[in-house]
């Protein structure tokens, strides 16, 4: 080789400090991009689960949406059931109101058709029989039966109305079987008026001297008798609308049922002469 070229290729080699900048610079960048690569990964890497952590976020507030939604329409729903089980409780009670009025007219028309009933057979019974002692008889099972009297009598009044004689009693003492009633009492009162004298109120408090019904008996306006009821059996606490119908049909029937009874018997109990009957009209 020549001297030319030998120095040339002297002169192209860097020199050895050239160089070992060189190789640090080259180390130097390298380890810098590996450095940089490894935190664009890291960063990559971060970001990544930053975006899965938003993914999930997203999801979960998705599903918080929808659940919302969902209850929101069973909200709606619940809303929608409370209105209808109101209406169909209301409707409900009016029906229960009207079965419960329905039980209490049956229960009424049960009560009247009862004390009709009661009426008309206190009115056949009185009218059942021309036998003053069966008519009696009769008077009295009234009285206790239907009225539930546990004392009473049945007076029958003298001309003047200054004496009282009972022609039917039950557990009343002698006393008061035949006696002058006194002339301010209710009794004389009664016997005078024709009105009946009844207690509207507690039946307990009951004597011979303050009785609690006075009815009188009564035929053409004219009072010849009456029907005094002195106490009631235990379980009458008070006198009921259908007992003073009662005590009203008795001032009225009862005494028509005697007359005719005593006439009857008067007559020797021989049926009248049906000729005279129709020679009079009848």
């Amino acid at each position: 080789m020549s001297a030319e070229k030998k120095g040339r290729a002297r002169s192209e080699r860097p020199p050895v400090e050239l160089k070992k900048e060189r190789d640090a610079f080259l180390q130097n960048f390298f380890r810098k991009g590996a450095q940089l690569t490894s935190e664009v990964l890291e960063e990559n890497r971060r970001l990544r689960k930053r975006v899965a952590e938003l993914e999930a976020d997203n999801a979960r507030l998705r599903a918080q949406v929808a659940s919302d939604d969902a209850i929101r329409e069973l909200l709606k729903k619940i809303e929608a059931l409370e209105s209808e089980k109101e209406e169909l409780v209301s409707r409900f009670r009016e029906a229960e109101e009207a079965s419960s009025r329905a039980v209490d007219q049956c229960a009424e028309i049960e009560g009247e058709l009862a004390n009709l009933a009661n009426l008309y057979v206190a009115s056949a019974q009185l009218h059942g029989s021309l036998d003053l002692r069966v008519t009696v008889q009769r008077i009295k099972e009234l009285l206790n039966q239907l009225v539930g009297a546990r004392s009473y009598a049945i007076y029958l009044a003298s001309d003047d109305h200054k004496t009282l004689e009972a022609v039917a009693a039950e557990n009343v003492p002698p006393a008061y079987r035949a006696f002058e009633p006194a002339e301010d009492g209710v009794l004389a009162e009664v016997l005078a008026t024709g009105v009946a004298r009844i207690e509207k109120g507690d039946l307990s408090d009951a004597s011979f001297d303050h009785p609690l019904a006075v009815v009188p008996l009564t035929i053409e306006g004219k009072t010849f008798g009456l029907i005094v009821v002195f106490a009631m059996l235990p379980h009458k606490a008070r006198f009921l609308p259908i007992d003073f119908e009662l005590f009203h049909l008795l001032g009225g029937q009862a005494g028509k049922a005697l007359i005719s009874a005593k006439l009857f018997a008067d007559a020797e109990k021989n049926m009248p002469d049906l000729s005279g009957l129709i020679a009079a009209g009848v």
